[in-house]
């Protein structure tokens, strides 16, 4: 865990020092503050961030996570330092855990910067802080699943934009398109793809439910995903 540890603050200090990722933080602000502007503080509407959770976060973090996870491995790939990390004595599971954790605490480090959209909420009436910690874990949770799957692709191809597009694709498919589909069919398919469906089990957290398959969904899925990402490296060790 060592290993882990030092990959991972490897990493989160490279995103400090890189211009993508300030690039990618001024998107996330802005789109974020354009949505609460838009959606949330308006004239009647409720003191609440259910509908910027539920929608537009996970609409904006479906493209703002894959470009934050595209340079992880592909940039590695690509500059051919991959061979030197393979080299020193760190196993594919550390740099796979380093990575996703050091993109974890950035992703993390973005959220607190939401903190002042409750305070302006505040101001204007009651807020359930409570509910906001239910949105919160929720948060985590999702940003954890989205960054798992962009480390997947990342580690698929040494092409930055082609792990964006996979990722922003597969992630789309996940979170509204088997949501939609689940609302227009009966029975056991149904119940299937809402089991698949990111969106149906973020929903709960925003309303303020904390279900343990709901949180067994997300760490699992997220699990899946490093798993295929560290035996996608151990193939390219022994190619």
């Amino acid at each position: 865990m060592q290993n882990v540890g030092t990959l991972a603050r490897r990493e989160l200090g490279a995103y400090f020092l890189s211009p993508i990722a300030y690039m990618v933080n001024a998107i996330f602000l802005f789109t974020a503050g354009l949505a609460f502007a838009l959606g949330t503080f308006r004239p009647g509407a409720e003191a609440s961030l259910r509908s910027f959770c539920e929608v537009w976060m996970v609409l904006i973090l479906i493209f703002v996570l894959p470009m934050l996870t595209m340079r992880l491995l592909s940039e590695e790939l690509r500059s051919g330092t991959i061979e030197t990390l393979m080299t020193v004595p760190v196993t594919d599971v550390d740099v796979i855990l380093g990575k996703f954790l050091g993109a974890l605490a950035f992703y993390v480090v973005l959220l607190l910067t939401l903190i002042i959209y409750p305070i302006i909420l505040r101001m204007y009436g009651p807020v359930d802080w409570l509910l906001l910690l239910c949105n919160f874990l929720g948060l985590i949770l999702l940003g954890a699943l989205y960054i798992s799957v962009g480390l997947f692709f990342s580690s698929c191809t040494r092409h930055q934009v082609v792990a964006v597009l996979l990722s922003c694709a597969l992630l789309a498919l996940m979170t509204f398109a088997f949501h939609a589909l689940a609302q227009s069919v009966e029975g056991w398919p149904r119940t299937i793809l809402q089991q698949l469906s990111i969106r149906s089990h973020f929903s709960d957290f925003v309303r303020g439910l904390v279900d343990v398959n709901h949180v067994i969904f997300f760490v699992t899925t997220a699990a899946l995903f490093l798993f295929l990402s560290v035996k996608i490296l151990e193939f390219r060790r022994w190619r």
